[in-house]
């Protein structure tokens, strides 16, 4: 056996075990979108309100948001293969519990059981990858192979949800996830080792207890008076929950080893990144909902052509994934994060000229558009984030970025579909809550009908005016925050140069990049990409 001094080239092992992992990692991307074009079947199978129904979308989102910080720290401390395991259990068990929910409470409980299962898959299965693929520049191709499927798994979510409903009961798009989840228990041992972290730190229970129920009485307000209007219990709930999430931040910044370092949102790049890995999500959610139910309910579309309609969004998102990273070398992270938010604002804008008769071809082009954007804030979050903070701050940065798309996919459903609700119920016929209980209800003239669609088709295009403001907005933002890459500079071989101040040492990811806020996370990608690796051990 021929040995080096570099890290040996992975074998058949390590690109098993890669696809085995992606097997969670679609399972938790999927199952944020996948039911986008399952909620009018869902809502004529049972019948669920206005806010049970948002609940049912989002709240996967919000418990896997949640907890996606304190299941990494769990993992680096007891293991993350075997965190990754036990997760991926309860995400099949429960999936089959969804499947089979005989109304939308046990359905919400079910799918807050998936999300919580789901925050324990994707930093345990970016930490696995770091022991199969000891090269860094595999390891980077992995990690790129990793990003693309996850990305895929968001763009195909409502394709294959619209495969199976065209097929089979609302309930397949749950029980699709259980043979996944077999699988992957059954060659995870075989193909993948332990991995757990030398320096764990302690997972402080009471932040994690403050930020879940902050978010949770935060959201419920605005469900509970988009849909039914303000309240004083729904008044209560949301200050609660203001108050609740200000003592988590006061908390974080006490805290030796906070779960967020919220430290970080000094540096303008650092938020900028994180609100661009947030609000691209937000949009895609919502839009894709809303639209998913205005091609079946007021169009009329069957669910499978309405899937076929959204895939092309989904091919243009996926490919845009793959090639950002080199796009990004070549012209910069700033080029990149002004191509994310003024192609998803114009998305959008396209989306507004649909109507109640018609404008498929104004949606096919719109998710296109807009998917160019979605792919870039795929690629270019996480390593922008760390890029603009210090070296020994990367993993803090990575693991908000990485929060960040789970919290936005889960607010987009919440403050824009809220939104939508809102002015349904304000312009609607005021029959019932929601565009598919109203078509549900028996005896309608066509007028109400008609005042019911276009009803719905407002608060549509409302939400999506509005989403595309705020990208506009960020655009801006970074036009003024995000400094122009420095020309490269000519170097003389004949002149030698005298460093200015001692070299950092470079992460185990890679080569070492430059530095500092100011590079606004140019050449920092292998820093993020070890960030989950660094001081991590394989078990014996």
């Amino acid at each position: 056996m021929r040995t080096s001094a570099s890290s040996p080239s992975p074998g058949a092992r390590a690109w098993l075990g890669l696809l085995v992992v992606l097997g969670p990692v679609l399972l938790v991307a999927m199952d944020g979108s996948i039911l986008f074009l399952a909620m009018p079947e869902v809502t004529r199978a049972l019948a669920p309100t206005a806010g049970e129904a948002l609940w049912i979308l989002d709240v996967y989102g919000f418990a896997v948001a949640s907890l996606l910080v304190a299941f990494g720290a769990l993992g680096d401390r007891y293991g993350r293969l075997r965190l990754l395991m036990a997760g991926t259990a309860v995400f099949g068990l429960a999936s089959a519990g969804a499947a089979f929910a005989p109304g939308p409470a046990a359905l919400i409980a079910c799918r807050a059981l998936m999300g919580v299962a789901g925050a324990t898959l994707l930093p345990s299965a970016l930490a696995v990858l770091g022991e199969l693929f000891p090269d860094p520049r595999r390891r980077a191709r992995a990690i790129g192979i990793f990003a693309a499927a996850f990305a895929a798994g968001f763009g195909i979510g409502p394709v294959v949800g619209g495969r199976l409903l065209s097929q089979f009961w609302w309930g397949s798009v749950f029980l699709v996830n259980v043979p996944v989840a077999v699988l992957f228990l059954l060659l995870a041992p075989v193909l993948l080792r332990e991995v757990r972290s030398v320096r764990p730190g302690r997972v402080d229970v009471p932040s994690v207890a403050l930020s879940a129920a902050g978010l949770l009485l935060a959201v419920y307000a605005l469900k509970h008076a988009a849909a039914e209007g303000p309240t004083a219990g729904a008044g209560a709930a949301g200050a609660a929950g203001l108050v609740l999430l200000g003592w988590f931040v006061r908390r974080q910044r006490r805290l030796e080893h906070p779960l967020i370092d919220v430290r970080l949102f000094g540096d303008r790049v650092f938020t900028l990144a994180v609100v661009t890995g947030l609000l691209p999500l937000a949009a895609w959610s919502a839009t894709a909902y809303l639209a998913g139910v205005w091609l079946q309910s007021v169009l009329g579309l069957d669910v499978m052509s309405a899937a076929l309609l959204a895939l092309p969004g989904a091919v243009v998102l996926t490919v845009t994934c793959v090639v950002t990273p080199a796009l990004v070398e070549r012209f910069g992270t700033r080029a990149a994060l002004l191509a994310c938010h003024f192609s998803i604002a114009a998305g959008l804008l396209l989306l507004t000229a649909t109507g109640v008769t018609g404008g498929v071809g104004w949606y096919v082009a719109s998710t296109a558009v807009a998917g160019v954007g979605y792919g870039i804030s795929f690629s270019v979050v996480a390593d922008t984030a760390v890029g603009a903070v210090p070296p020994e701050r990367a993993g803090s940065a990575a693991a908000i970025a990485e929060t960040s798309n789970e919290i936005g996919n889960a607010l987009g459903i919440a403050l824009l579909g809220s939104l939508a609700a809102l002015l349904f119920r304000l312009q609607g016929p005021g029959v019932a809550g929601t565009l598919d209980e109203t078509l549900g209800v028996a005896g309608l003239t066509p007028a109400v009908i008609g005042e019911a669609k276009s009803a719905f088709v407002s608060g549509l295009h409302v939400a999506t005016a509005v989403a595309a403001a705020l990208h506009v907005a960020l655009g801006l933002l970074t036009l003024r925050w995000v400094p122009r890459p420095a020309p490269a500079s000519p170097t003389k071989p004949s002149s030698p140069t005298k460093p200015s101040s001692p070299a950092k040492p470079s992460s185990p990811s890679g080569p070492s990049s430059p530095s500092g806020p100011a590079s606004g996370g140019e050449g920092r990608g292998d820093r993020a990409r070890g960030a989950d690796t660094e001081g991590a051990q394989v078990a014996p």
